[in-house]
């Protein structure tokens, strides 16, 4: 599929989707946002995950109020983010999908960077979307700068085993829906959780690439009931996704055996606690007897460290 020639019929130049849970108390800062931008053709879809606070009494508030873009509001069985975003994204009515947190703010001009940059990109080449910065505040950014006004990259470049130029930090991804449908997160069973980093590694495998700015478009403050504060604790409780992202990287980015037995190990180690070598070796793709090994070095090293 070709991104610059998306044929679906959409309402509105761009989706700002925001998938939300509990956030009742902090949404209202991004909601103001769009009521500040100086590009009016979008529409705000919120999927609510099954909140239990007051969100949606005060999301029907504000669809009451006279603004410029319209607010569509669906509420569904708590599920997780990507669950969400899959949900929305089948809802969405705007060519492009901008996934925010319910947590952050946009710039004023975030969108009509957006839109700008969309239409700048060439038509002769596979571009799924276009790329901002995020910000600690609307002039900061942890993420390292580069010399040039825009990047074109594939989404594997966010890894430093790939190129010696790494992609680094958080980024405002801004996707064709068409695009974003065609590669919807995993769904796992008993598990509400998966690293978008699966999607995107397809995209850039079927060689889309993205443009990336340094503009601050989006402003974050990391809450502690956050997904980033949860760290590594969102892998260990849901290795069928964890699992699935390793082995498509390694996949992608043609690991050598001595890489993949070391993701093999890691992967053990992080779930040997709860899980069988059967499933882990299933999870992971490993071949049953690497998983034996992983389990003997582990063991080794275990008996060393007592001894020390």
């Amino acid at each position: 599929m070709n991104s610059t020639n998306c044929t679906s019929a959409y309402k509105y130049n761009i989706t700002v989707f925001t998938p939300t849970y509990n956030r009742a108390y902090i949404i209202e800062q991004l909601y103001r946002s769009l009521q500040r931008q100086t590009y009016c053709d979008f529409e705000w879809l919120i999927v609510d995950d099954g909140s239990t606070d007051d969100t949606s009494s005060l999301i029907e508030k504000w669809q009451l109020e006279n603004n410029a873009f319209p607010i569509r509001y669906y509420k569904k069985e708590n599920g997780g983010k990507c669950r969400a975003i899959n949900y929305g994204v089948d809802r969405a009515q705007g060519r492009l999908f901008f996934n925010v947190d319910s947590d952050d703010y946009l710039t004023d001009d975030a969108l009509e960077k957006v839109a700008r940059w969309e239409e700048t990109l060439p038509k002769d080449r596979k571009f799924c979307g276009v790329v901002g910065n995020l910000g600690t505040s609307e002039t900061e950014t942890p993420n390292a700068p580069w010399p040039k006004e825009y990047r074109d990259a594939s989404l594997l470049e966010r890894y430093p085993q790939y190129c010696n130029h790494p992609i680094d930090g958080e980024r405002a991804w801004v996707f064709y829906t068409d695009i974003q449908k065609e590669y919807k997160y995993p769904e796992f069973a008993g598990e509400n959780f998966i690293t978008p980093a699966v999607t995107w590694n397809r995209m850039a495998h079927d060689g889309y690439l993205v443009r990336i700015y340094d503009d601050i478009i989006w402003v974050y403050e990391y809450q502690p009931d956050g997904l980033t504060a949860s760290g590594n604790k969102r892998f260990i409780k849901r290795p069928q996704g964890h699992g699935l992202w390793l082995r498509e990287m390694a996949e992608f980015m043609n690991y050598s055996w001595v890489e993949k037995f070391k993701m093999y190990y890691s992967f053990y180690c992080d779930h040997n606690h709860h899980l069988s070598d059967e499933l882990i070796s299933e999870y992971i793709g490993a071949p049953l007897w690497e998983i034996k090994i992983a389990k003997i070095l582990r063991k080794c090293k275990i008996i060393v460290k007592r001894k020390r």
